[in-house]
């Protein structure tokens, strides 16, 4: 884990933590329509469109586009994209599993969530089981977000999933704090050692992110430098959720069926 000055992290008042409900739920709602509207034969970039007209429709603004020159509104990875799979002409087909992520601001809180699912009829073993073993992960992570555990307890929870079921989870990328700002401190990996790093404390808002890849946990970027690929072609999942540390235990600020 990497090291973090605990001083840098900004506890959210229950003001902003109702504000950040609200754009979560805002989010959570689009991702889950835009998973009902997806459909065999559609472009990314159709998703895209589709997205962004969601997100003008209810007063919210995109978080992704143009963010550190991203292009698009929404990351729309398919198969060994592991994230950030830029909208264009790519057509889905049958079978094909796609990772969504969206970012929204609304009354200038952000929320941010992702999810991975199967499209049209076609239900490939593998891809299943990876998917099945994201969402456990996901879950495990936020189980652990209680007062008196750590950043490392954490992490150690989702990979600890993954690995049990044969996977690797992604290194390079994970979750990260979110307020205001799409990306706060402090950055949560996919990995950890129990009992180490920052202590969790009330009003610690974080995007838990879970990457998991079927075969190889090495990554490559693609040429757009943006778009990054399991490094042996093997699926890749990604679920997201946003979770505030409570004294009753965690809460789900994106709450959605994956």
């Amino acid at each position: 884990m990497n090291a973090v000055n605990q001083s840098r992290i900004e506890l959210k008042s229950p003001r902003e933590i109702n504000l950040l409900r609200q754009a979560g739920r805002l989010a959570a709602g689009i991702l889950m329509d835009l998973e009902r509207q997806v459909a065999v034969g559609m472009t990314t970039h159709d998703i895209d469109v589709l997205a962004a007209r969601m997100m003008r429709e209810n007063g919210a603004r995109p978080a992704f586009l143009n963010y550190r020159g991203y292009p698009a509104t929404v990351c729309t990875s398919i198969n060994e994209e592991v994230v950030h799979g830029i909208p264009g002409s790519r057509r889905l087909n049958d079978g094909d599993i796609l990772s969504l992520d969206i970012g929204i601001f609304l009354n200038d809180y952000c929320g941010d969530t992702a999810t991975t699912f199967a499209v049209g009829r076609t239900r490939a073993a593998q891809a299943e089981r990876l998917m099945k073993a994201g969402k456990e992960a996901l879950q495990a992570s936020v189980d652990a977000m209680v007062l008196g555990n750590r950043l490392g307890d954490v992490s150690h929870a989702m990979q600890a999933v993954v690995e049990k079921y044969g996977y690797h989870v992604v290194r390079e990328y994970g979750g990260h704090g979110i307020g205001r700002a799409m990306h706060e401190e402090p950055h949560v990996s996919c990995f950890g050692t129990p009992g180490t790093g920052i202590r969790l404390m009330e009003g610690m808002v974080l995007a838990l992110e879970v990457m998991a890849n079927a075969g190889t946990a090495e990554i490559i970027m693609k040429e757009n430098g943006w778009t990054v690929v399991t490094a042996d072609g093997s699926p890749s999942v990604h679920y997201e959720k946003m979770v505030v540390v409570t004294g009753k235990g965690p809460e789900i600020l994106t709450p959605h069926d994956y």
